[in-house]
């Protein structure tokens, strides 16, 4: 169902694909970005973006199981990190690797920004995923 491709000509990455090849008739989710809020709408881990990642990471796997799926079917992430630190950023891909998200492994992208939408919010993640056969209604 889903077909992770490196390209032999480029730079092999280290725990993503350069590409996620889903095949036609495969129902996909394009999930809102995952954010470090609890259930009461709080920002978990102030100022601990490794902490917030775990959070994030905890509120994706429930997006995921709200579709009848999982972080296994994740095929593209986007990584948005509050720091221009490169070692924040690694903290922060250390959870993701952790997580087993990255085990398919997934195409993704790491990126250090200015802010996002939460005060206080130094992490999010936004996925697309196969919704597997057995999961569609």
């Amino acid at each position: 169902m889903i077909r992770r491709v490196t390209a032999a000509g480029l730079f092999p990455p280290p725990t993503y694909s350069h590409a996620s090849v889903v095949e036609a008739g495969s129902k996909l989710a394009f999930l809102a970005g995952a954010v470090p809020l609890d259930e009461k709408g709080e920002i978990v881990g102030p100022g601990d973006p490794v902490r917030q990642a775990e959070r994030v990471i905890a509120n994706l796997r429930e997006q995921l199981r709200a579709i009848g799926s999982d972080l296994a079917h994740v095929v593209a992430t986007d990584v948005y990190v509050v720091s221009g630190d490169p070692s924040v950023l690694s903290e922060v891909w250390e959870v993701v690797e952790a997580s087993g998200l990255s085990a398919g492994p997934h195409s993704s992208t790491l990126l250090g920004v200015a802010c996002l939408g939460y005060t206080g919010q130094l992490v999010e993640i936004t996925a697309t995923a196969v919704v597997p056969e057995e999961a569609r209604s």
